[in-house]
């Protein structure tokens, strides 16, 4: 009988995932050749219970390592252990749909131009996720959604653009996108090898970006498959720690508009750039801190 498994190295990060790690595991070792899952120093049983769960599966490669050293990194540290064509990075939080992975292999090896495919990611719910498909957030286009012009797209689409491509209607064919998610991201080798590794110097968010943004200008395609979901529980493994997640998030930022656009805006405008985006981490941070205080004071009541 013919193998379903499709030539994929399948690389996950895992922090602290939990028993959704098994399950992202699982789903994935139904359709990868291989499974890679690279532990950046959970202190969960996550990765006992992986080994436990999965003891005999030799197509399963776990590397545990006993520093935190960011997602870009563990993302690189799977492409060294990687066998297969093509390489899927996929969150530990992410569960495969049934043949997902087959349809975005397909439109992969549509055309040798395209270099990234990235699939639909739901919620609990069903609705699509945002992040799928996306456009990439300029600083322009970060200014005007923070406040809230994209209200006028409506007049002028091209000057009041919205980055969140997902409020659009789900196109019936796989379409041409800036930017897709690192939570699902399936890579073809030679465009790895033409582009280069992730960056590093990102610790948290933002490096999906940066790569996407690198592909384009090496001359690679990237495509959104609409008949490829996936289930994302997004947000868990990062829901313990907020202000250190958003710290990253927004560090990551500042590196990304630093790196591209530095020559096409002037200094004065990135240094506004630069201001508004601590100054968004500080208002995030303060409603954090209230929540925190009203979670500890209804726990206290309860």
């Amino acid at each position: 009988m013919e193998s379903t498994l499709q030539p994929v190295s399948a690389v996950i990060v895992n922090h602290n995932a939990g028993a959704l790690l098994i399950e992202c595991v699982r789903a994935a070792l139904a359709q990868a050749e291989q499974v890679i899952v690279v532990d950046n120093a959970s202190i969960d049983a996550s990765m006992d219970m992986l080994a436990k769960q999965f003891a005999a599966e030799p197509r399963l490669v776990m590397l545990c390592e006993t520093k935190n050293h960011g997602f870009a990194a563990g993302c690189n540290l799977g492409v060294g252990l990687a066998s297969q064509a093509h390489l899927l990075f996929l969150n530990p939080d992410c569960i495969l749909g049934a043949g997902s992975l087959r349809r975005m292999v397909e439109v992969l090896d549509s055309d040798s131009s395209v270099g990234m495919v990235g699939g639909l990611l739901t919620n609990l719910d069903g609705s699509e996720q945002g992040g799928g498909r996306r456009a990439v957030p300029t600083p322009w286009r970060s200014f005007v959604r923070a406040f809230g012009l994209v209200r006028l797209s409506n007049r002028w689409p091209r000057l009041f653009f919205d980055f969140h491509l997902h409020k659009q209607p789900l196109p019936d064919a796989p379409i041409d996108v800036e930017a897709i998610s690192g939570a699902l991201m399936l890579v073809r080798r030679a465009a790895i090898d033409d582009v280069g590794l992730w960056d590093e110097a990102y610790f948290l968010h933002c490096e999906d970006l940066d790569w996407c943004m690198r592909f384009r200008q090496h001359g690679w395609r990237i495509l959104f498959v609409p008949d490829a979901p996936v289930l994302h529980h997004h947000g868990h493994c990062s829901r313990a720690r907020p202000f250190f997640v958003e710290w990253h998030k927004h560090k990551g930022m500042v590196r990304l508009y630093h790196k591209f656009f530095r020559h096409q805006y002037p200094s004065v405008l990135m240094w506004l750039v630069n201001a508004g985006v601590w100054l968004r981490f500080a208002l995030v941070s303060v409603v954090h801190s209230v929540r925190l205080v009203a979670k500890r004071f209804w726990g206290g009541r309860g």
